[in-house]
């Protein structure tokens, strides 16, 4: 057992967060604390971490156990470059190094038997403690986080506020504690990022602690659930999806054991009732009311705390069947991040994807006129009215009260149907009266989406509409979007979500935008090379390729050259699987120059299979 708590409890004056808690961390499980926002998440890892203290509760730690965790104030030397902060996690090896030079020249003159024993103890220690490839993993790991090797020279002062989190999160897993605390680990990280670090998670040799919204991540890397509700815990064995069946099915067998019961107690009061006062009965009747009196009645299960909003987003008019085209529109600032030509059809539901920086928010502030295109054009179909999500725009602060905010905003609207707006998003009684500064990011978010649902427009374009919303509220907005009945077009690096609304993709990187008529299941599956390439969608004008002749085969010859492709099909499925598993061992990820070199050998199976489908495609026909 490395870290047990038992009987844990914190209070922040009369609001108790949690009590009587007890929580355990073994060997190397991977642990995931799920919860609503404010349920205390946080304030128990602080806990766990020794940042902040249990009001009561005993602790117990194995000796020696290292513990890392992301505070709030991440870096402290500012003026250093990102070299030399991510340097100092290394200097047990660097005193390791200098002791093993030591005995090294020790044994110009003594080559005595003791001397390389223990020569060879120290470099043991030195190769376990990675210590001829630190450098090659320090910079593998920081260029996974969106960084270049030449951002190691940089003083950390000149990088961002979500940057400088980023390189704290790249110090913390070169730390490589024995218990790793990872609080929102994926937010502000790309898809290509977030699955990387699943990868480094699920093989991290030590216990891992998460708290996480991010549904997809939990699955990935959860070995046990820790649910945090009305100020309690429950443990549960398996991944995400597993604790929310057993939670559902536990919930389940509560209940019809608390109905049997009821059931149970009227039918013994009925038969008290009915004989207690007849003379031959009377002694039935006191036995039923002594075993009323000894059972141990239930308490009424409360169920999953599943307060959440419940909308509907309806357009005001229905709009043309064309609802948008670009065509080689030209995006960015001072030079074009990307060129995207697409359309949109009435219905559609378009999810852009791609890492940090390639242009997807700029893409949906230009459709929405908040930034010049500096190249081609887009056109809105007939009555096309667009309501848009801004990530940062609902982060605003305001000295109005939400009231207030959005009243203006829709000033024809009387106070009743505000307020009755206001409480499907939660804002009810004198929450509406609170100021837009004092919510939390979820609740602006909330603020956001009930200013947008009002607008009724028949197309939504979201930017990251789920950062800042628990589980509950993301299930809330997905089932919201799926019952609009206009088109959406999003940006979001949240994969569940993705998966659940999207049923096509505009994929963005490296310069390039290509749109993909495949769900996010199939574009993984393409991706990684075990699903079938979608055949080019060509229009009626478009002029017939001329193909060279080639030798006909016979129909027997035919059918054994496309068993032979299927076959080299099958191998190469086989060897992209093993190479992409090998990301994961420590030799490629502490290595920077052999994942580079692995990379390369993945995205070359991956031609190969773009071309032996498109011939097996072509025979087939």
């Amino acid at each position: 057992m490395l870290y047990q708590v038992t009987h844990a409890s914190k209070s922040f004056g009369a609001e108790t967060v949690f009590e009587d808690v007890k929580f355990e961390i073994k060997n190397t499980e991977k642990i995931t604390i799920v919860g609503r926002n404010g349920c205390g998440k946080t304030t128990f890892l602080r806990c766990l971490s020794g940042e902040m203290n249990f009001d009561k509760g005993t602790v117990s730690i194995m000796n020696g156990t290292t513990i890392g965790y992301l505070a709030q104030k991440v870096l402290e030397h500012e003026d250093r470059t990102v070299e030399e902060e991510l340097r100092t996690v290394f200097e047990p090896v660097f005193r390791m190094q200098e002791e093993l030079e030591k005995i090294s020249d020790q044994m110009k003159t003594d080559a005595s038997e003791k001397v390389l024993a223990r020569y060879a103890q120290v470099q043991e220690q030195f190769e376990a403690m990675n210590g001829y490839n630190w450098e090659s993993e320090m910079r593998m790991v920081f260029t996974r986080f969106g960084f270049t090797p030449e951002d190691l020279s940089r003083r950390i002062r000149e990088f961002s506020g979500g940057q400088k989190t980023r390189i704290a999160f790249v110090r913390l897993l070169l730390s490589k504690p024995d218990i790793l605390l990872l609080d929102e680990p994926t937010n502000h990280l790309d898809l290509e990022t977030i699955e990387w670090l699943e990868g480094y998670v699920r093989k991290y040799p030590k216990a891992v602690v998460v708290v996480s919204h991010d549904r997809m991540f939990l699955d990935h890397v959860t070995d046990v659930v820790y649910d945090m509700e009305y100020g309690t815990m429950t443990k549960y064995t398996g991944n995400y999806s597993s604790y929310v069946e057993q939670k559902k099915n536990s919930i389940e067998r509560q209940t019809a054991a608390y109905n049997r019961q009821q059931k149970d107690i009227e039918r013994l009061e009925a038969l008290i009732e009915k004989f207690r006062y007849k003379k031959n009965k009377a002694a039935f009747a006191q036995s039923k009311i002594k075993y009323l009196d000894r059972m141990e009645k239930l308490e009424k299960p409360t169920g999953a705390d599943d307060r959440t909003f419940h909308v509907q987003f309806t357009p005001r008019v229905k709009g043309g069947e064309k609802v948008l085209e670009t065509d080689h529109l030209a995006i960015g600032y001072d030079h074009p991040l990307a060129e995207v030509t697409m359309s949109m059809r009435r219905g559609d539901r378009v999810g852009i994807i791609g890492p940090n920086g390639c242009g997807k928010s700029t893409f949906v502030k230009t459709l929405m006129g908040l930034l010049e295109p500096l190249g081609g054009e887009y056109l809105y179909g007939h009555q096309i009215e667009a309501g848009y999500f801004d990530q940062q725009l609902a982060q605003f602060s305001s000295g109005k009260t939400v009231l207030e905010d959005i009243w203006d905003d829709n000033p024809e609207l009387d106070r009743t149907e505000i307020r009755s707006a206001l409480g499907r998003f939660l804002f009810s009684a004198d929450e509406v009266f609170k100021t837009v500064d004092v919510l939390s990011g979820g609740e602006k978010v909330r603020l956001s989406l009930a200013k947008l649902m009002l607008k009724h427009s028949n197309l939504l374009i979201l930017d990251e509409p789920t950062n800042h919303l628990d589980i509950p509220g993301k299930e809330a907005l997905e089932e919201a979007l799926s019952g609009f009945t206009g088109t959406i077009l999003f940006v979001s690096h949240d994969r569940y979500f993705i998966s659940r609304l999207a049923k096509s993709l505009l994929v963005m990187e490296n310069g390039t935008a290509e749109y993909w008529p495949l769900t996010y299941a199939e574009y993984e599956e393409r991706r990684n090379g075990t699903g079938t390439p979608v055949p080019e969608v060509k229009t009626a004008d478009a002029e017939p390729e001329e193909k060279p002749a080639e030798k006909r085969l016979s129909p027997e010859g035919l059918r054994r050259q496309i068993e032979k492709i299927e076959r080299k099909i099958t191998e190469k499925e086989a060897l992209l699987e093993e190479k992409r598993e090998l990301r994961y061992e420590p030799e490629y990820y502490q290595d920077f120059r052999k994942m580079n070199e692995l990379d390369e050998e993945i995205d070359q199976i991956h031609n190969d299979l773009a071309h032996l489908m498109e011939e097996w495609e072509r025979l087939s026909a």
